[in-house]
């Protein structure tokens, strides 16, 4: 009689194993997080301008907004036929796009675009600052034009956004605002005075504004991607590209989404208490 009994306690055991197993994966495969890739909602109805996209992180970036909802204003300077193809890949995904020729490091252009974005979109809730350029060369050979010209395009034009949008999420009371910094910015690098000086002071913007601006509900963050692959890295000879993969304790360059994924996170509200922080994306270079 025992043994009969031990084992039908043990059937029971069995069925309620199978049972809560089967709930667990109907549970599982019929509900989706707010997070997960299956819904791709964590910008819906959101509103990003992104500048220098056309190509590359900036790139990446809009077609992942746009993957979570998101409708996308983007900025190019001379990659026009780049930028009309993104266009037509965004529009594709079933947002609403605006493709807008602009020299990010014009003041009085910047202030035009967040203008124009605002008037069509209704509202500007994410900017990412993201136009930059690079004129490599040691410093004693380096021109004032090389300086001026890096130091224009890729630290004004972040001031000039951070400006014009600031004003505009202000009176929202709400917005997420991501500049592009870089791993050179932290570490410095031979040949790049004029983009480490660029880079590092868009780290002490964000801190800055971070602090002026918080209170208004509005998150300033930045990104520090390291060696990603790029037209930048990518212009590099084979040579110089295994050296810098040999300098990464990942043994590997980036990939521009994964730099994307880390713009996703702080444009959404999973990043609500995110902010003055300068994030690397370096495979542990730093």
């Amino acid at each position: 009689m025992a043994t009969y009994f031990l084992r039908l306690a043990r059937q029971i055991l069995e069925i309620t194993t199978l049972l809560h197993s089967t709930l667990f994966y109907s549970i599982l495969l019929h509900s989706t997080p707010f997070y997960s890739p299956l819904h791709n909602t964590m910008l819906q109805g959101k509103n990003a301008l992104i500048t220098g996209a056309s190509r590359g992180i900036g790139r990446a970036i809009a077609q992942m907004f746009a993957d979570h909802g998101c409708n996308i204003a983007f900025t190019y300077i001379n990659e026009e036929n780049e930028a009309n193809t993104l266009a037509q890949e965004l529009l594709a995904k079933g947002i609403q796009v605006l493709c807008i020729q602009s020299d990010a490091s014009q003041f009085d252009a910047a202030h035009a675009v967040v203008k124009q974005v605002v008037d069509t979109f209704g509202k500007l809730d994410i900017l990412v600052c993201n136009a930059g350029i690079t004129r490599d060369t040691l410093l004693v050979r380096m021109s004032e034009q090389q300086w001026d010209d890096v130091l224009s395009v890729n630290l004004k034009s972040v001031f000039n956004y951070c400006h014009a949008a600031s004003m505009q999420m202000m009176r929202q009371r709400s917005g997420s605002i991501i500049a592009m910094s870089s791993i050179v910015g932290l570490a410095g690098n031979p040949g790049q005075t004029n983009y480490a000086a660029s880079k590092a002071g868009i780290i002490g913007l964000v801190k800055s504004l971070s602090k002026e601006i918080g209170s208004r509900n509005i998150r300033v963050n930045a990104i520090a991607p390291g060696y990603i692959l790029t037209d930048m890295t990518l212009a590099l000879p084979q040579q110089a590209r295994d050296e810098i993969t040999k300098m990464i304790p990942m043994q590997r360059c980036g990939e521009p989404t994964e730099v994307a994924k880390v713009a996703l996170f702080l444009a959404s509200d999973l990043a609500s208490y995110v902010s003055g922080q300068v994030i690397g994306v370096n495979g542990a270079m730093g």
